[in-house]
């Protein structure tokens, strides 16, 4: 067989690969719509903002207390966690000795391998009677933040470790003729030339986040309520249908699904406004 002729199978093969992969978006996609339609179809978008609350029996299903409360633990575990992930790349890439670097990318990766609910329990077990002894109940929007950052962490900073290993050495040769030191050259060269690789990895968290169910729902409280402080008890979108979806009938199950498509639009949002950024000129 010719190389050209392989050539050409493997180009079909990786374009039906994609189709596929598309399809299956598309497929889960008008699932969530399909299953929102019967309480589209019963009460407005606005009922979804302006109900008195989350009261499913009452034919009351406000998801602002929720998308609040997801948002709150997202954006606070993102800020969180994206310091500490720049500076755990920078200091493996360039700080440390080879054998210790490579035992602490180890150790980012088995933090990256823990299972959420592990999280949840240390959370619940930890973290929350910590909190309580500050300001009761622990359970909290705080925590949640915690534990999602401490959850995020390794997807940040093995990201950025990943992007910051492909920069070529001339950039590092250029930075010594100008006699930059190691950090000048880390702030000033290093990190402006990964500038995609730093936002792919923030929207790589923040999905990660947005999607997290089980630590979450075990150290938040789940209150429905608009937090009014991080030490608020809230409740998640993820925690809801988690919650409810093995009792909900009818319109319940069917505002359960619009909670999903809500996430969902979230997320593709967040894709489709970091994707042109990531693909833009690094310089």
């Amino acid at each position: 067989m010719s190389r050209f002729k392989s050539e050409a199978i493997w180009r079909i093969l990786l374009q039906i690969l994609a189709l596929c992969s598309g399809a299956i978006l598309l497929l889960v996609l008008g699932f969530l719509i399909w299953e929102t339609l019967p309480i589209l179809n019963s009460i407005s978008l606005e009922q979804f903002w302006r109900d008195p609350g989350w009261h499913p029996s009452e034919q009351a299903y406000n998801l602002t207390p929720m998308v609040m409360g997801t948002l709150g633990v997202t954006v606070g575990a993102v800020l969180v966690a994206t310091p500490l992930g720049f500076l755990s790349a920078v200091f493996c890439q360039y700080y440390a000795p080879a054998g210790i670097a490579q035992l602490y990318r180890r150790l980012i990766e088995l933090l990256a391998g823990i299972p959420s609910v592990v999280y949840g329990l240390w959370g619940l077990v930890v973290l929350v009677p910590l909190i309580a002894k500050v300001q009761p109940p622990g359970s909290s929007l705080l925590a949640g933040i915690l534990i999602l950052a401490l959850m995020i962490l390794p997807t940040i900073a093995l990201v950025t470790d990943a992007s910051l290993a492909s920069l070529p050495p001339s950039y590092w040769r250029g930075s010594a003729a100008l006699g930059l030191g190691t950090w000048a050259t880390v702030q000033g060269v290093c990190l402006p030339a990964i500038r995609s690789g730093i936002l792919t990895a923030i929207m790589l968290a923040t999905a990660r986040a947005l999607g997290e169910t089980m630590a979450v729902l075990m150290v938040c409280g789940n209150v429905v309520q608009v937090p009014d402080s991080i030490f608020a008890p809230v409740r998640t979108l993820t925690a809801n249908i988690a919650l409810e979806m093995a009792y909900a009938l009818d319109l319940h199950r069917s505002a359960l699904f619009a909670s999903g498509l809500v996430l969902m639009l979230v997320v593709t949002g967040l894709v489709v406004v970091t994707d042109p950024m990531t693909d833009a000129p690094e310089g």
